[in-house]
């Protein structure tokens, strides 16, 4: 991962509203949640969480997919995996297998993605 895709992966999880919107997305697994559904469950307006969305979307850690005229979100989990398997390659001093559970999460098996593309 390049240093200003970490920087942006990580700039998008250093704010409360989407850290929030991340977890509650990572809670909610395949299924996904509906815009007005995230911004009902934090109690936030609308707006403020379509913009949240639209930074952790350009983040890649939320991917966004059209039912009619709602849209329903998904954590990218595999965008985590990414920015930590990062952030730890060079793991204990370059013993990256003592990080080794973190690391080896498949990158090409991310959680299941409901009507997924």
């Amino acid at each position: 991962m390049e240093k200003s895709n970490a920087i942006s992966t990580l700039s998008a999880l250093a704010q409360n509203t989407r850290l929030s919107v991340f977890r509650l997305l990572v809670v909610a697994g395949p299924d996904g949640m509906k815009a007005g559904d995230i911004s009902t469950a934090l109690g936030a307006p609308a707006n403020t969480i379509s913009t949240n969305l639209s930074i952790l979307n350009a983040a890649g850690l939320v991917r966004a997919q059209r039912e009619g005229r709602v849209i329903r979100y998904f954590a990218r989990i595999e965008g985590m995996v990414l920015l930590m398997s990062d952030l730890m390659r060079d793991c204990c001093r370059g013993n990256p297998d003592l990080c080794l559970p973190l690391m080896t999460q498949p990158r090409d098996r991310p959680c299941p993605q409901k009507d997924a593309p």
